[in-house]
């Protein structure tokens, strides 16, 4: 297939270049002292994390280091305050010319919360919290040996205008290559540092330790796509309608409705909420003499410990039912897909059109959320308990976060390529 061929070679192009500007310098850092730190890093604190979702892009402070977060949460905070703000609203209903404009309200929040990260990142190089344990900061190997401010200010533009052409390169993928272009670029970040640290298990604990690691991601990747092609059928029937001597309608379907209707967004929501104390510890805590706030934080909501608290746990736990329920309740209406099905003439087998369609559809969602949110939560924290317990909590940064990003990612494109490879198949038939 030509036209999928071409696709394939596109999105190719488009992740060699996202991986090209994920291993460039930003202006301004020492190469030498950042290689030279992090080796001598604890891998403790919210930096080793992002810096997976970023594709060892963040504790090298290239270019990319900003990565794709920031479109990530502007995009989860437009939509939600599409559900709230009547303007966003109506802008929804609108069809292609709303839709561009909530685009491009999306792209302002993305530069302003790259802007954020940006300043807090270049913060952290110039103290040396990015590398916690190392004792690097600008007394020694300083990350950026001339502090000034044009060369701050230079950093801090040249991430946020990667952080846009990342944002401009996945907006291609998805126009003319294959899947979620963001997406795509984020199973690429995670893909880019797992079987580094995989081998880094390896050299230095042994072929035991590396074989438990791929069975753990083994394992809760087979999960995750049990549960995520997991759905229940509501059947929905037509009626019969004639217009002159045409006879419409009399079909079946169903209303599919997945046990895991929110998808990753509540996990999200939650690691960028527990993100933001450490964060806070970086920009503003004192390494030598830690204040009351930052000893508290450090020993209650700090993920990457040896052994992780279980405050961190159940504070995880908490944010993704709480949000899982709240993001399904504003992406999916009961309420307009009860009145849509009675416009088109359709009906719940044993269900009376409108109102009582719609509790029954309530009802179905609530008792699918509730197991769905479990789930997510389990997912979220089974990796970091697991690699805790067999020793590898220091080593292997993985989350349930990046799997379910992995295969929700790689579902989602695989069913993209073959609905273009059945179109294919069908073309002569139709004609």
């Amino acid at each position: 297939m030509p036209d999928l061929r071409k696709k394939l070679l596109f999105t190719g192009a488009m992740i060699v270049l996202f991986r090209f500007g994920s291993n460039l310098p930003a202006p301004g850092i020492s190469e030498r002292n950042v290689s030279y730190c992090s080796r001598l890093s604890s891998s403790s604190g919210v930096f080793p994390i992002l810096n997976l979702l970023s594709g060892n892009s963040l504790l090298h402070l290239t270019v990319f280091a900003v990565g794709i977060l920031p479109y990530i949460t502007a995009s989860i905070i437009v939509q939600l305050l599409t559900q709230v703000i009547p303007r966003l609203e109506t802008l929804r209903k609108e069809g292609q010319a709303g839709q561009a404009k909530i685009t491009q309200y999306t792209r302002y929040v993305t530069v302003g919360l790259g802007l954020v990260y940006a300043v807090a990142y270049v913060q952290a190089a110039r103290t040396g919290a990015a590398f916690s344990g190392s004792g690097c900061g600008p007394a020694f190997r300083p990350l950026i040996p001339d502090p000034s401010p044009v060369t701050i200010g230079t950093m801090v533009i040249t991430m946020v205008s990667g952080t846009t052409v990342i944002m401009w390169m996945g907006e291609l993928i998805t126009d003319r290559g294959v899947g979620n272009g963001m997406s795509v670029l984020m199973f690429t970040s995670i893909m880019a540092v797992i079987p580094g640290e995989i081998g880094q298990i390896y050299t230095t604990k042994g072929l035991g330790y590396a074989a438990a690691a791929v069975l753990v991601i083994i394992a809760v990747t087979m999960l995750i796509v049990f549960i995520e092609q997991g759905q229940r059928r509501i059947p929905v029937q037509y009626a019969k309608r004639i217009t002159g001597r045409r006879v419409y309608g009399g079909a079946s379907t169903f209303i599919p409705v997945k046990v895991n209707q929110a998808g990753v967004v509540p996990v999200i929501f939650a690691s960028s909420l527990l993100e933001m104390p450490q964060l806070a510890v970086s920009m503003f805590g004192h390494q030598q003499d830690p204040q009351g706030w930052v000893t508290w934080i450090d020993r209650n909501l700090d993920p990457a410990r040896l052994v992780p608290p279980y405050a961190y746990f159940l504070a995880f736990f908490v944010l993704i039912a709480g949000f899982t329920f709240f993001y399904v309740s504003v992406t999916f209406n009961p309420d307009e897909l009860a009145d849509n099905i009675r416009q088109y003439g359709g009906f719940v087998p044993g269900i009376r059109p409108g109102a009582p369609t719609s509790a029954r559809l309530k009802y179905v969602l609530n008792r699918l959320t509730a197991p769905g949110s479990v789930y997510l939560a389990l997912v979220a924290m089974f990796p970091l308990v697991v690699l805790a317990k067999i020793g590898l909590g220091q080593d292997l940064q993985l989350s349930g976060v990046s799997l379910l990003i992995m295969v929700g990612v790689g579902l989602d494109t695989v069913k993209q390529i073959q609905s273009q490879l059945e179109q294919r198949s069908y073309r002569g038939f139709l004609r």
